[in-house]
């Protein structure tokens, strides 16, 4: 195995990680939609989720999204944007792009 292929192993082993939470893929499942494909997100286009609202849709209190939040955020799965007391998040397409393809590929090896 290349170090490249090898630096995606761990890679994607920390997104699976993050992910083997049901409270973090809950999350990380409503923040999908939040992004269509073919368009680039951020905070500024109103197409993201805040804490609150993550919390009051999932029925999680506040502290243990932004925890859960952070965890997406360093396996690098979602992006957070603060603008004042507002916390924006969404997923950002590529890693959405990124896991299809890591499956693909073992699916045709």
């Amino acid at each position: 195995m290349s170090k490249r292929e090898n630096d995606n192993m761990d890679r994607f082993s920390d997104a699976f990680k993050a992910l083997s939470n049901p409270n973090r893929l809950q999350i990380f499942m409503r923040l999908i939609p939040c992004c269509k494909p073919g368009t680039s997100c951020s905070s500024m286009d109103g197409m993201c989720a805040c804490v609150g609202d993550l919390s009051r849709d999932l029925k999680i209190a506040a502290s243990t999204v932004s925890h859960h939040l952070k965890e997406l955020r360093q396996a690098g799965l979602i992006r957070m944007e603060r603008t004042g007391k507002t916390v924006a998040c969404w997923v950002d397409r590529d890693v959405i792009e990124e896991l299809a393809g890591f499956f693909d590929k073992a699916c045709k090896e």
